[in-house]
């Protein structure tokens, strides 16, 4: 048994959801938010057989897509503001953060 968790970008959440429940893989949702550019994103939590884990990754990489996107810098702490003219810069988001960690025991109550 391994446990699957995979940090998606909001956009992405629903879509992969119902590809993950349409295969009959269940999802524990978290909502989490991203440490660089401080927008939601969300946590799966997955509980898969050995043998299902390549099929589970396969499913996040083909559904979680990364894309460009225009974001604007935000003010530097402690700097002058004044003289700071945010310009929007282009940052590749989306995709998927996917850690695949071994389970000890697992039960269902």
């Amino acid at each position: 048994m391994k446990l699957v968790v995979a940090v998606v970008q909001d956009k992405d959440a629903p879509k992969l959801l119902q590809v993950l429940v349409d295969k009959d893989y269940r999802a524990t949702k978290l909502a989490s938010t991203g440490g660089f550019l401080k927008e939601g994103n969300t946590t799966l939590l997955l509980g898969v057989a050995d043998d299902a884990v390549d099929d589970v990754v396969g499913l996040i990489k083909a559904t979680c897509k990364s894309r460009d996107q225009l974001v604007t810098p935000l003010t530097p702490v402690g700097g002058p503001v004044d003289s700071y003219v945010p310009y929007p810069v282009e940052v590749l988001v989306g995709g998927a953060t996917i850690f695949v960690l071994s389970v000890e025991r697992h039960e269902k109550a």
